[in-house]
């Protein structure tokens, strides 16, 4: 699941609510990325879900969990990272998309077939325009929940 990549397209990273005011979520410094750590990393709880800033080769969406935290490259960087706090249903979407792009959008897919219809030998076939949707566009209307302008 790519929360990254969908917090983006939607301009949110879900600063929690207390924080929003006063940008007292985003936390400004030097960091290290060492062995599945980051230093400091004191203000963000387990399992929560912060966002890395400024860094060559780790910025993104993370979570505060050994699996994921074993993913980060270790580097120094001077940047950010910002608390987020990410409802539950916001998750679920991110899966529901994840599961819809597996299916739709493998390479093998009927629907990633460049023509809505073909004739050949006698027989043809028309697919409707909805198989060849985005997953922006199959998802729109619970997305739009969450986007920010």
């Amino acid at each position: 699941m790519n929360i990254t990549g969908i917090c983006m397209d939607l301009h949110n990273f879900f600063p929690p609510v207390s924080k929003r005011a006063d940008k007292s979520y985003i936390h400004r410094g030097h960091f290290i990325i060492s062995g599945s750590s980051i230093a400091p990393l004191d203000f963000i709880k387990k399992n929560q879900y912060f966002r890395i800033v400024g860094s060559d080769m780790n910025d993104g969406v993370w979570q505060n969990t050994p699996d994921d935290l074993q993913n980060l490259i270790d580097e120094d960087f001077e940047g950010e990272i910002w608390a987020m706090a990410v409802p539950h249903s916001f998750l679920e979407l991110c899966e529901d998309i994840q599961k819809w792009r597996d299916k739709y959008e493998k390479v093998d897919s009927e629907n990633m077939s460049p023509f809505t219809s073909e004739s050949f030998g006698g027989y043809s076939y028309s697919k409707g325009s909805s198989n060849s949707m985005t997953w922006e566009a199959q998802f729109a209307s619970r997305l739009k929940t969450w986007r920010k302008i």
